[in-house]
């Protein structure tokens, strides 16, 4: 791996974000020039900022893993600044790629991609099988038009890239603004404030019981890069994840145990649950990667970032 990337020039978009920044770290050590753009600098949903990123900044590959996304909150509110600015980004930074012959383009995508109604272990084969669900609808179906876009520019330019899917992520530098943030920094909030106030309970909605996936951060971004060196098939996406279902009581249980919270757990069983089990298969993403599977466990993972959200609390917060 490190005699792959030694000397190759990489851009990450979004390389200052939560991911983006676990990639460029790996990228790093193994001897990458890693360019990231900046916004101030490049406006990535404008095609001639992407161009003029590309040409001033030459590179080999291109890890595209800028986004704007959030949680049910901006999902509701701001459905139109997420279908927009994602899908100009994706298509302008594709665009600008093949104008200025970059070598490959590695395109991060989203299991809410995924058919929404579809639940068990997720294939790649299934990406297709329907709409994505109505509560993502808007950020999902962008990342899906990045795969559709990778097949056409293959085609017909002749640019190499790749579409891969990631599970859940959680760990640390992620976003605990609860209008941007998921279910891992989410709870993990909710259970060092309750601690900090030295409140009696702890309240989740739902009873628990759905099964998820999830992945720590510094994981999936050595995946990413490994998937970048050895990957080359854009006609078929590739799943990232651990191919391990958690329920969220368990998830729950296991940030209660760890926080040192001495309070309660209250499940609010009148409110909805979801999907029952939403888990990708990760059958060809070991072949793929010889065999590589994440090699940290959640409750490892999951002491790792209370422990990060403890010491940078206040920024955390308010990142995003």
């Amino acid at each position: 791996m490190k005699g792959f990337w030694s000397g190759k020039r990489v851009t990450v978009t979004g390389g200052a974000g939560f991911l983006g920044q676990h990639i460029v770290k790996r990228l790093e050590s193994f001897g990458a020039e890693v360019f990231v753009p900046r916004k101030r600098d490049f406006d990535l949903t404008a095609l001639d900022a992407c161009l003029r990123c590309l040409l001033e900044h030459p590179c080999d590959l291109l890890i595209h893993s800028a986004a704007y996304y959030g949680g049910i909150g901006i999902n509701v509110n701001e459905p139109g600044r997420l279908y927009y600015q994602n899908l100009v980004m994706g298509a302008n930074l594709m665009e600008a790629a093949r104008l200025a012959n970059v070598g490959k383009v590695v395109n991060i995508g989203t299991a809410c991609s995924y058919p929404g109604y579809l639940e068990g272990e997720l294939k790649e084969t299934d990406l297709w099988a329907g709409p994505c669900h109505a509560s993502v609808v808007n950020y999902g179906l962008t990342k899906k038009m990045l795969a559709v876009q990778g097949v056409a520019y293959k085609k017909q330019y002749g640019l190499d890239s790749i579409h891969l899917i990631l599970t859940n992520l959680y760990g640390p530098g992620d976003s605990y603004n609860p209008d941007r943030s998921h279910v891992v920094a989410a709870l993990v909030r909710k259970w060092v404030e309750a601690d900090l106030a030295g409140a009696k309970e702890v309240e989740v909605w739902g009873t628990g019981k759905p099964i998820r996936e999830f992945i720590y951060v510094e994981d999936c971004a050595d995946a990413i890069v490994l998937a970048a060196e050895v990957y080359d098939d854009v006609s078929l996406p590739l799943n990232i994840g651990t191919g391990i279902g958690t329920s969220i009581r368990e998830l729950a249980e296991t940030v209660h145990d760890l926080s040192g919270f001495k309070g309660a757990l209250r499940w609010n069983t009148d409110k909805p649950d979801g999907a029952a089990k939403k888990v990708l298969d990760v059958t060809r993403m070991k072949q793929v990667l010889g065999g590589w599977t994440p090699p940290t466990d959640l409750r490892t993972g999951l002491a790792k970032t209370i422990s990060w959200y403890r010491a940078n609390k206040d920024e955390a917060d308010a990142k995003w």
